[in-house]
């Protein structure tokens, strides 16, 4: 971890989505925040989703380490937006938001809130605690 302390990458993606498509709205969650995606050391998703090639090659293609939860363990985060249609589909009200904030560590915040970039694909963006 660095000395700003990890940023991490939600991504909730319905399945089957092609990794350029992913990669583009990582990209523009990324820009978003100010950052670059060097500064990113983490993509965090539903289990579901870290097994499928589209997750998997944004994350090869930047060097970020890819993590995964359940729908019961992201279903436990608090989150500012949760979402009712995310629930009925996926299991968890949040899946960017819940990710990138468990997978960040206690006391992350949002720097990016859940965003649609491209329909289909939702990311959000936190900051873990300094070291």
């Amino acid at each position: 971890m660095t000395s700003t302390g990890l940023v991490v990458l939600g991504l909730g993606a319905r399945s089957g989505v092609a990794d350029d498509e992913l990669a583009a709205a990582a990209g523009a969650g990324i820009a978003a925040a100010g950052l670059r995606p060097g500064d990113v050391g983490v993509l965090a998703t539903l289990d579901r989703r870290a097994g499928e090639t589209g997750p998997r090659a944004v994350a090869a293609r930047h060097g970020w380490q890819i993590v995964s939860f359940t729908a019961a363990e992201l279903a436990a985060v608090d989150v500012p937006h949760p979402s009712g249609v995310v629930a009925l589909r996926s299991g968890t009200p949040s899946v960017a938001e819940a990710a990138a904030l468990f997978a960040a560590g206690p006391g992350a915040t949002l720097i990016v809130p859940k965003t649609v970039f491209l329909p289909g694909v939702t990311v959000a963006i936190a900051r873990g605690r300094p070291a």
